[in-house]
């Protein structure tokens, strides 16, 4: 899991690691954003996709740490971590601002 703080900047592996997404790991990212958990099965009827593809965007959804995971019973809840998401959207407008400046150069 990537280890990140809010107090300190995200490294570029990190950011790439994270970018790394592709648009079925974006929607099961999304769907979960905005919700207060869900759950495999639940992700799978809203998604149209296998359980297998499912449990393979959590695990990188996971070990990213834009989610965290937590059983209750017989099921695993994932929910989204604010804090990591906002040290990666940080880190998208710094390196956005980066580009900017130097096209302007």
């Amino acid at each position: 899991m990537l280890s990140l703080h809010l107090d300190e900047p995200m490294d570029h592996s990190e950011n790439e690691k994270i970018s790394k997404a592709d648009e079925t790991r974006v929607r099961i990212f999304g769907a979960i954003s905005a919700t207060n958990h869900m759950n495999c099965g639940e992700i799978v009827s809203m998604r149209g996709v296998t359980p297998a593809t499912v449990s393979h965007h959590l695990k990188f959804l996971s070990e990213a740490g834009l989610i965290a995971c937590r059983r209750e019973g017989q099921f695993v809840y994932s929910v989204a971590v604010p804090e990591t998401n906002a040290t990666y959207a940080r880190a998208l407008s710094k390196s956005a601002r980066g580009k900017m400046a130097g096209r302007r150069h």
